[in-house]
């Protein structure tokens, strides 16, 4: 189905289509599925081929030994490789990220679990920014060392020299086989320049021999407001539970990038069952209708909410808000690689963990839960939710503080979210 070239229509004339347009229709031909306007749920575990000698190519590409047509990944086979409403969404978000492919996990932790899992080996060494996601902080810390993959990182994505001797100091434990980046960075929104990380690649290929592959987590930001496949990183990694998906009803990851990048982590999902259900997916291509204005509504909301924050007449804050940040290198960054600032941002308050509880419980629309990018505005404490994992001495030194609340602004009105802060405020300082 998402083989049908006549459906996979990017131009009318010499006008090129944007992707807003192309989640209506891309992808999918009505014609084989009784003239339905909206994709089907394709709910089967298995699929009939039309001979025998089909079903061995089909095997045969599946599998590595032979090429797929271009501009496809391959017949349907069984619904744990491939089945058409994933192909759909990921025909549709490679439009969004700007790649070749695209391939769509059961999470966001299980496309990170295929990228780690196709691309390292024992004695490797992968180096991270900090922070990242406190789930993608356990999995390079905790997890990949007892497979005698050793790790590495680097504080400042915006220090192109402290990078550069960060890598050269962990090319002394191994192979740097890859670079793990989270940029914006949850819940800091600290950057990475992707410029500048792609130059000390090029260094560390000239001297090494190889180069590491480079791989961005774009869920805070993308892939309305910055898309890193074409700024040269060779991954991009969405966890699609947050903005993508946008509604808080689904959880679901994707890998973006070249096909023969992305060759081995599509045979890594399919090995270890980490495709996505024909539900789900589905879902997806319902909110992927709606991603552009839903995020955008949200970012403007996010930027009066921070505002207000930033001048509240209760207690000063720090907002960490990319549109607040006051660094010149990072303005110079967030303005060359991004084109608008997303909805998910922390503030930080200088008081103990239990003035921060009291803030919390005193929000009324602020629902307190973990998660973020859903058409509800949420709260969220993350050093003692999704970050409580983390070391407590790693914790301080990346700045997530007893004092740092995030907030994921939602699709309510602006001024109902100032009042609820406004309200919690007072109430707790006042």
């Amino acid at each position: 189905m998402a083989n049908d070239n006549n459906y996979k229509k990017s131009k009318i004339g010499d006008h090129a289509l944007k992707p807003e347009t192309m989640m209506m229709s891309y992808g999918y031909n009505p014609q084989l599925s009784e003239g339905s306007v909206k994709p089907p749920v394709f709910l089967t575990s298995t699929f009939a081929y039309q001979t025998p000698e089909e079903g061995e190519e089909f095997f045969d590409i599946m599998a590595g030994r032979k090429p797929a047509p271009a501009g496809s990944v391959g017949g349907l086979i069984y619904s744990r490789f491939n089945h058409p409403n994933v192909e759909i969404i990921e025909d549709r978000l490679s439009l969004f990220e700007g790649s070749e492919c695209s391939v769509v996990c059961s999470s966001g932790m299980g496309a990170i679990s295929a990228i780690l899992l196709a691309y390292l080996r024992p004695s490797d060494v992968i180096v991270q920014s900090a922070p990242l996601y406190g789930g993608t902080e356990t999995i390079i810390r905790k997890f990949l060392p007892q497979f005698d993959i050793k790790t590495a990182e680097f504080h400042d994505g915006l220090d192109e020299s402290g990078m550069l001797a960060s890598l050269r100091a962990a090319g002394e434990k191994g192979r740097v086989a890859m670079v793990f980046v989270e940029s914006p960075a949850n819940p800091t929104n600290s950057l990475v320049d992707l410029a500048a990380l792609n130059r000390v690649l090029d260094i560390i290929e000239k001297e090494a021999g190889h180069r590491p592959i480079s791989v961005c987590d774009n869920t805070l930001m993308g892939p309305v407001f910055q898309q890193v496949v074409p700024q040269g990183i060779d991954i991009a990694m969405y966890s699609l539970t947050k903005y993508v998906g946008g509604h808080s009803d689904l959880v679901a990851g994707a890998v973006c990038g070249s096909r023969d990048m992305l060759r081995p982590v599509r045979a890594t999902r399919g090995t270890l069952g980490l495709n996505l259900d024909p539900h789900t997916s589905w879902m997806i291509s319902r909110s992927l209708e709606t991603l552009s204005i839903r995020m955008e509504r949200a970012a403007s909301s996010g930027h009066k909410v921070a505002q207000w924050l930033a001048t509240n007449p209760y207690m000063p804050a720090k907002v960490l808000h990319p549109d607040f940040i006051q660094n010149e290198r990072y303005q110079a960054v967030y303005k060359r690689q991004c084109s608008g600032p997303s909805s998910t941002f922390s503030f930080v308050l200088d008081v103990p963990k239990a003035s921060a509880f009291r803030l919390i419980n005193n929000l009324s629309i602020f629902k307190s839960a973990v998660s973020l990018g859903g058409s509800e505005s949420l709260v969220c404490h993350p050093s003692s939710t999704t970050h409580s994992g983390v070391a407590a001495d790693l914790r301080d030194k990346f700045g997530i503080t007893h004092g740092l609340i995030r907030l994921s602004i939602g699709l309510e009105h602006p001024d109902d979210l100032i009042a609820d802060l406004d309200h919690a405020f007072r109430a707790t300082f006042k």
